[in-house]
């Protein structure tokens, strides 16, 4: 059997090959999973609004509104009992995560007072940073039934009300930046509270 001489030609139309080939197979991929991976954001933050929000009965999802701030995007979820102002949470970030962006949400009570606090995303240290998580340690449960007028959003060592995570200091001043954060921009007259 005759060898093939490798020309430029003959190199040019292999790697024209792979590359469609690869192209197509990346499109069939990304088009078979982006659904499910909808599903499951979506999911995730209904979790979010669920676990963060007292009792509600309307969609809060329907009625989200959103404001640009710093960069990024703020999410509001006013969440309702029969037409009542209960909470609005609050999909925040902060990007001072030692691991990068942190993204948290924050349930607020019409009063202002924080219901509870969920983690959404981040990249933090595993058994160091990740203990933001309720999961892993009590850390954000010192923020439940705490009003920010009254309870200053950042680590004892830097003046504020806010034990840190052991060894992860920077962690925690990003967790105290998300809540601030969602907190400085909440509007609760917009939710429809009085």
């Amino acid at each position: 059997m005759a060898k093939k001489e490798s020309t430029f030609l003959n190199m040019f139309l292999a790697l024209t090959l792979v590359t469609l080939v690869s192209s197509a197979i990346l499109g069939y991929v990304y088009e078979l999973t982006k659904e499910p991976i909808a599903k499951a954001k979506a999911e995730r933050q209904n979790a979010a609004l669920r676990n963060v929000l007292p009792e509600y009965n309307n969609d809060p999802v329907k009625e989200m509104y959103k404001k640009a701030v710093d960069g990024d995007t703020l999410y509001f979820f006013p969440a309702r009992k029969d037409s009542a102002l209960v909470g609005i949470a609050v999909e925040t970030f902060s990007p001072k995560g030692f691991g990068g962006m942190i993204r948290l949400m924050v349930g607020f009570l019409p009063d202002g007072t924080i219901n509870k606090i969920a983690v959404l995303e981040h990249n933090e240290t595993p058994g160091l940073g990740d203990k933001m998580e309720a999961s892993k340690s009590d850390f954000s449960l010192q923020f439940d039934g705490k009003n920010p007028k009254t309870f200053k959003l950042s680590v004892k060592k830097d003046g504020g009300d806010v034990d840190a995570i052991t060894a992860s200091t920077i962690s925690s001043r990003a967790f105290c930046d998300a809540v601030e954060r969602a907190y400085k921009n909440l509007d609760l007259t917009k939710g429809g509270a009085q």
